[in-house]
Order: C-alpha cells, then sequence, then structure tokens
C-alpha cells in the first residue's frame, strides 16, 4: 500500500526526533513540557480567582510534577511489564521516559501525593486546589496526546474511514527498522484509527464543560476535580475498546478499560458525598501568605516605636519638672495662698 492510494487520510508526521548535535529533541517531551507550562500558567489565574494567592501553583507544581511523572512511568511499566523483563525484553529501557510511556493514572495518584505534601506545607486545602487546576491539567493531558501523533502510537485498529491516520515505515540511519527514532520511507503500513487524536478531543471537550459547569454552580471542595476524573475516565474508557496495539489484559480485557471504570465510579462517590458548595477565599490562602502580609505592618510599628529620639533620654515626667516656671503662675499661686 503506499499513500498515493490513500490520499484522503491523515499523514502521520515523517519523525517523532530531531537530532541537534548530541542533543535529541523529541516530539513527546516537547508537549508534555508545553502542557505542564500551560496547566501551571492558567491553574494559577484559576486559583488567583477563586480567592488564592498568585504563584501558588508553580510552588505545589514544583512538588506535583516529578511525582507524577515517576508515578506516570511505574504505572505504565507494572502494566506493560513484559516489554521490558519479559523475553526479549531489556530491563533498563524501562528508565527511557523519553520514549514515551506513561500511565495517567499513575500520574495523577503520584502527582496528587506530591501536590498533597506541597498544600500541607503551605496550610492550603487540597480539595480546594483540586478543584482549581483540575481543567488545566486535563488540558495538559490532551496537549500531550501530540506527543503521541509523533510517535505513531495510542493507536487503535485498522480503518477505512476518511479520517484514518497513515502509519508509516521509519527507518533509522542504517536503514534498520526503526518506529520511534527512525525517519519515514514513505511507505504506509497501515491505515488505523487515531484513538489518540478521539482522547484529545474527548479531553478539550470535559474542560470546556468544566468550565462552565464551574461558572454556573460555583462548585468546590474536590468535587469539581471529581468530575475532570470522572469525565476523562469516560471518554477513555471507549477509547480503551478501540486500540489494539500491545496492553496486559485481565479475562481478555485490556487493564486500562477496567482502571477507567474503577476510577469512574469513586470519582463519582466523591462528587455524590462531598461537601457542597465553595470553600471561603480566606481558607485558600496559605499561612505563610498571611504571615508575610502582616509582617510589614507590624515591622514599621515596631521600627518607629523602637526609634530613638532626642526626647527619649528623659522621661515625661522629668521633662514636666524640668520646664521653667513662668512668672505668671509664680503671681498666680502667691494670689491664691492669700484667697485662701
Amino acid at each position: 500500500m503506499t499513500s498515493t492510494a490513500i490520499l484522503a487520510y491523515i499523514p502521520s508526521p515523517p519523525q517523532g526526533v530531531w537530532h541537534v548535535g548530541p542533543l535529541a529533541l523529541r516530539a513527546y517531551a516537547l508537549f508534555i513540557i508545553i502542557g505542564i507550562i500551560v496547566a501551571v500558567v492558567w491553574g494559577d489565574r484559576r486559583w488567583v480567582a477563586r480567592g488564592g494567592t498568585k504563584g501558588t501553583v508553580l510552588d505545589v507544581a514544583v512538588w506535583a510534577v516529578p511525582f507524577g511523572l515517576l508515578g506516570g512511568r511505574l504505572y505504565h511499566v507494572a502494566t506493560d511489564w513484559k516489554t521490558y523483563f519479559g523475553p526479549g525484553g531489556n530491563p533498563i529501557e524501562a528508565l527511557y521516559v523519553w520514549n514515551g510511556g506513561l500511565g495517567i493514572w499513575g500520574a495523577v495518584f503520584l502527582g496528587g501525593v506530591g501536590a498533597w505534601i506541597a498544600c500541607r506545607r503551605r496550610g492550603i486545602p487540597l480539595p480546594a486546589f483540586g478543584d482549581a487546576v483540575g481543567p488545566p491539567i486535563l488540558l495538559a493531558q490532551a496537549i500531550g496526546r501530540i506527543g503521541n501523533y509523533f510517535n505513531q502510537e495510542l493507536y487503535g485498529r485498522a480503518t477505512t474511514q476518511p479520517w484514518g491516520l497513515e502509519i508509516y515505515e521509519r527507518v533509522d540511519a542504517n536503514g534498520r527498522l526503526d518506529p520511534l527514532n527512525g525517519i519515514s520511507t514513505g511507505f504506509v503500513e497501515k491505515v488505523v484509527h487515531p484513538t489518540f487524536l478521539y482522547e484529545l478531543l474527548w479531553s478539550v471537550a470535559v474542560v470546556v464543560l468544566l468550565v462552565l459547569v464551574d461558572r454556573k454552580y460555583t462548585i468546590g471542595h474536590g468535587r469539581l476535580f471529581a468530575l475532570y476524573v470522572a469525565g476523562y475516565c469516560a471518554g477513555r474508557f471507549w477509547v480503551e475498546l478501540m486500540r489494539n496495539d500491545f496492553a496486559t489484559t485481565i479475562a481478555g480485557i485490556r487493564i486500562n478499560t477496567f482502571t477507567s471504570a474503577i476510577i469512574f465510579v469513586l470519582a463519582i462517590a466523591y462528587f455524590v458525598i462531598a461537601t457542597k458548595g465553595r470553600e471561603e477565599p480566606a481558607t485558600l490562602r496559605s499561612n505563610d501568605d498571611e504571615d508575610r502580609e502582616v509582617a510589614p505592618e507590624d515591622t514599621s510599628s515596631d521600627a518607629e516605636g523602637s526609634r530613638p529620639t532626642p526626647a527619649d533620654d528623659t522621661t515625661a515626667s522629668d521633662t514636666v519638672d524640668a520646664q521653667p516656671v513662668r512668672a505668671t503662675d509664680k503671681k498666680a499661686e502667691e494670689e491664691g495662698s492669700t484667697r485662701g
């Protein structure tokens, strides 16, 4: 099959890695970084709009992002362990995160642990923080899916639909097949459902829905974050049913299908039982932020009170006693004693 025979289909990028000297620029990593930046910037704006302090999201991200990347990789390796530890596998490649392979469930879980640590250190309620960053996180996930497009991964079964995705043969500099790091030869190996694109579009739609719901109903106490998780799981469930790439299965069903269903139920349960309404803005300000706001006023008053002045060398009573008695006051005193 050649690409000229199926011009109506969506072409894949010819490559996903560009080498600049010894440096390898990977589209997958680039779009993950872009997604993180977007999530931090937008998340901070949402946090401030809800009554929080500017810069808090970046401070929390310093903890959450590394934890999330670690969790995402651990989940991927745990659910796809045969690729690395099975026959013909190379265990050291389990560390090659730049080659793709981040499980969103592990990323959200351990990323949440990192966020909890950071929020606890700053005295911020984690559920309220999650409501602010939920939609930005999902948008970051959508942006990250563009990296899967460049890697020619996370696609579905073969299709003849006009929006089918062409998967090209890629080879390295020595002419050996290398789907991930190689360059396209122009030969189309297959045409498949672009399930990464389906997930991307679904995620963007859920982001829009979350923003609209949040504006109309002022949801708080972690309930908006729960809606984000439930909304993503619903889409991921049917996307997983369309994929046919290698994955660990239970009773013939992909493990991510089970994970999506279980987490969906848990998220809906939390949404139902969690506290209704939204937190007061005062509760979203960390203890450190309050201390910084009070300190300048206290410092200035203390400084003024402690600043020495020439009059401070004597007490108030000494100052009164030291004043000269005026002649008029002395005369009035003598007249008073005469009348008495």
